[in-house]
């Protein structure tokens, strides 16, 4: 399938130093895709250059089929390219479906200045602007709140209600930076399901900045991987959870070091240690617990740094297995029957 946004190559220097350098993705249709990476490693001047905000240094970006890079970001909104920012960004003295109806208008063609004249000429609810800002504002559960002053809504539902703004240009990529910054436990995983919603029921592709593997986790479905500017790994999320390739990638995917690290010099020699590696393996069937209901063998994790993802298990543990030899090998043999998990012993006899 031909990529819906490609970029080729792309570089940024300001005075003289490269904040992204050799930057290059593809996304399909359809993608809910992470751009993740440490701050500073230039996630969002990559964002900024896809979107129209500045102009590569060099290299070319390709969206739907046209060329992009060079051109201003209301022509890549009108092309059907919509994002939110870090920090969120309203007109914050209008009102709701005022914010709503400068996105639609700026949609049919006019610029930001033109849109935001024409704002203040309709006040009627018949006005077929007006309706389908009201539709959009209904979905997002903000339609009673649509002619509050924007400033004055809580945090969470300015979010959302950037969200409403950017898909009023009827976008066929949505790009969030940092959509969940600054939000409680609750609010966050409000605007991921929102945002899965997006991608999954309207068909729109997302693509989600953010320096969190968290949010990467529950709602992506493939991953790039930014690291120093570059994009160094890119594929589908537990394609990469099962195999980070790069030290960037084992970095975000295990940060306590991928291999449930642990001084093995404080084991005995007869200690019968082994690391239990899970790539895909089923979550509703916990391993240790399971090993003590049906062979009745009891072990101990000594450190663990797993992940649930869509029901399966990956990441690693350390299991400390009993001092008996033949229930050692028990335990080790029923653990490799597993599918989806690898025994490795990194201590014995």
């Amino acid at each position: 399938m031909e990529a819906l946004l490609k970029v080729n190559d792309i570089s940024m220097v300001f005075g003289g130093l490269r904040a992204v350098s050799n930057f290059s993705m593809e996304i399909k249709a359809g993608e809910l895709i992470g751009l993740i990476g440490p701050n500073g490693a230039g996630k969002t001047t990559a964002f900024n250059m896809i979107t129209g905000v500045y102009t590569p240094t060099e290299g070319e970006i390709m969206f739907n089929g046209t060329r992009t890079s060079g051109k201003k970001s209301y022509q890549v909104t009108q092309l059907g390219m919509a994002r939110t920012f870090q920090n969120i960004r309203l007109f914050s003295e209008l009102s709701v479906i005022d914010n709503v109806k400068i996105a639609y208008n700026m949609h049919v063609k006019y610029t930001l200045g033109e849109a935001i004249a024409r704002v203040g000429r309709y006040f009627s609810e018949e006005d077929e602007i007006t309706k389908k800002a009201l539709e959009l504002l209904k979905i997002f559960k903000l339609e009673d709140k649509a002619y509050e002053t924007a400033k004055n809504l809580p945090y969470g539902e300015q979010r959302r209600l950037e969200i409403a703004r950017a898909l009023a240009t009827d976008p066929k990529v949505l790009l969030c930076d940092e959509a969940t910054s600054a939000l409680d436990p609750n609010t966050t995983h409000a605007i991921l399901t929102l945002i899965k919603d997006i991608n999954k029921k309207l068909g729109i592709t997302v693509v989600v900045i953010t320096h969190q593997m968290s949010v990467v986790e529950e709602i992506c479905d493939s991953v790039a991987i930014l690291d120093g500017g570059v994009v160094v790994e890119q594929g589908e999320v537990r394609e990469i959870f099962a195999n980070p390739k790069t030290a960037a990638a084992r970095r975000l995917v295990a940060p306590n070091g991928g291999s449930a690290a642990r001084d093995l010099s404080s084991f005995a020699p007869d200690d019968h240690v082994v690391r239990v590696t899970f790539n895909g393996s089923s979550a509703a069937k916990p391993l240790v617990a399971s090993l003590a209901a049906e062979k009745g063998i009891l072990v101990s994790v000594l450190s663990a740094d797993t992940r649930d993802l869509s029901g399966q298990c990956y990441g690693s543990m350390l299991l400390k297995l009993p001092r008996d030899t033949e229930q050692a090998k028990q335990a080790a043999a029923y653990m490799r029957s597993q599918n989806g998990v690898t025994v490795e012993e990194v201590t014995g006899e």
